[in-house]
């Protein structure tokens, strides 16, 4: 007998984890990290049940949809896998009685940040879940010794295709001061250290 036993190991671990969930504060429930939602870049399959003609990988594409055999165009950026797997099958109910489809992100190439200029490793850097300011420039290797550590912007596009300019002051930060700053990501912006 090997050193874990399916029926003396695993239902007392999986009781022992159910016990320490419920008896988690609300709020501590509440902070966990929400749903992924997809971004253009993407990579997701999809695959219906007992139906192997309707499985397939797809990619986000730069307008935020991707097609798919009898249901054509879903718009998949912004929203979660639950969602896209919701409308998926609420669209293959025409052709196919009671869908069941699932769909797993397997390429997270479109939730990627950009650290450019006075770092150590200007470059693309992909999002993991998250990260704020001060995670992209470590991952970036840490600042050269020629930044202006207070002109750091980061860049972020918006609505309309309108860019924010979010200034970030690294003395600031560094002291306990303005954290605000330290704003988490996302996907697409842009660090800029001069």
């Amino acid at each position: 007998m090997g050193f874990f036993n399916s029926t003396t190991t695993w239902r007392p671990l999986a009781y022992a984890a159910a016990l320490i969930l419920a008896s988690m504060p609300r709020w501590a429930l509440a902070q966990q990290a929400p749903d992924y939602v997809l971004n253009p870049g993407d990579q997701v399959e999809i695959a219906v049940w007992k139906e192997p003609d309707l499985t397939k990988t797809v990619i986000v594409r730069p307008d935020g949809k991707f097609s798919f055999a009898l249901v054509g165009e879903v718009l998949a950026a912004g929203r979660t896998i639950s969602q896209i797997q919701t409308e998926v099958a609420g669209r293959l109910q025409k052709f196919i009685p009671e869908p069941v489809v699932t769909a797993a992100v397997t390429n997270l190439e479109g939730n990627r940040i950009y650290v450019i200029g006075q770092v150590t490793k200007p470059g693309s850097y992909p999002m993991n879940p998250r990260l704020n300011v001060l995670q992209a420039l470590t991952v970036a290797g840490g600042m050269t010794p020629f930044a202006n550590l207070d002109g750091i912007i980061v860049l972020r596009s918006g609505a309309g295709g309108k860019q924010r300019v979010l200034p970030f002051r690294y003395g600031d930060v560094s002291k306990g001061r303005n954290l605000e700053q330290n704003a988490p990501l996302e996907a697409g912006d842009v660090v800029i250290v001069p």
